[in-house]
């Protein structure tokens, strides 16, 4: 019996040529600040299903997709990066390693800033359902958090928040109390969020919380999905929303999302800075009047909301960092 080989051997090879990863914002050689913005893109005759991004051997983003848009936080000097997919046919998927150097950071935190770094790994996190609502008053829902979750991560080590509504538009709030510190007045609240069903979520919220000298300056952010599809700010002293304009859509499922928000205390006022969501940085440069406050307290916060649906859902966080200065 002859064999002919020729039908495989060519289909084999038209779907390795069709199997690849091409990086579209870092090329080899080159010289960066921090955040690194990485961009690529993964293809394949079959599905892609994972998609991580490894800089000097570290998964340092990972999404179920075989598309990268994201912002790294990258230490100054020499680095490498190799970004490897795979597809649903187990073929393994990897770019050509680049090598690139950082030399300074443009995200505007000075050396001397106070940093408190993987916030979702600390203990004393604090809870609550009805508190979410407006007015402080909303209804009763089942909230939960499981810490150091391995998978979806960045670093094995993830935060999962869990929101089980009773009615809908139910919501649930966390945050982690850091101690009292009156000598800051400039925040930037960097962290990672991921959702499995973006379509149950209402919105979601990520704040910073400084009350001294008998005013609360509450730096709340919106990404309002369902209603308006746009973020928005916090006027305390009003308990109010203000519209920003700037888009804020359904986050992509099952992907990492890097999330940059950037405050200042300025004469009593709530300063809201800039959002910087996926790489794309937005200004707010609108302020609003701190309102009153009884404490002594510096903190941050995350917060989901369940749409009129009310599907149970959970949004996983990591590397939460506060920068304060």
């Amino acid at each position: 019996m002859r064999i002919h080989p020729i039908g495989p051997a060519v289909f084999l090879l038209t779907s390795l040529a069709a199997a690849s990863v091409t990086v579209t914002s870092l090329t080899n050689g080159s010289t960066v600040s921090a955040p690194v913005q990485v961009t690529s893109t993964s293809s394949s005759s079959h599905s892609i299903v994972q998609t991580i991004v490894y800089v000097d051997n570290k998964n340092a983003y990972q999404t179920s997709t075989g598309t990268v848009n994201t912002s790294l936080t990258v230490a100054t000097g020499s680095h490498t990066m190799v970004v490897q997919s795979w597809d649903s046919g187990g073929t393994v998927l990897k770019s050509s390693a680049i090598t690139f150097k950082v030399t300074t950071s443009s995200s505007g935190v000075p050396a001397n800033a106070k940093k408190y770094a993987t916030i979702e790994q600390m203990t004393g996190w604090q809870s609550c359902d009805t508190c979410a609502g407006a007015g402080g008053n909303g209804p009763k829902a089942v909230v939960t958090m499981t810490q150091n979750v391995s998978s979806p991560s960045l670093d094995s080590k993830a935060a999962q928040m869990y929101l089980k509504g009773s009615t809908p538009y139910s919501g649930g709030l966390w945050w982690k109390q850091l101690g009292a510190n009156s000598a800051v007045s400039n925040f930037q609240y960097d962290l990672y969020f991921y959702l499995k069903d973006p379509s149950a979520a209402q919105a979601l919220e990520f704040d910073v919380n400084q009350s001294i000298n008998g005013k609360k300056y509450i730096f709340g952010t919106e990404c309002d999905i369902k209603d308006h599809h746009a973020w928005n700010i916090y006027d305390a002293a009003n308990h109010k929303w203000m519209g920003t304009g700037i888009a804020c859509t359904a986050p992509t499922a099952y992907a990492w999302n890097h999330l940059t928000l950037e405050f200042q205390r300025v004469n009593s006022q709530m300063k809201f800075v800039a959002v910087t969501l996926n790489g794309k940085k937005s200004y707010f440069n609108k302020s609003y009047n701190a309102a009153p406050s009884g404490v002594s307290e510096l903190n941050v916060a995350v917060q989901i909301d369940s749409d009129g649906n009310n599907t149970a859902y959970s949004e996983w966080v990591d590397k939460i960092t506060l920068s304060a200065w």
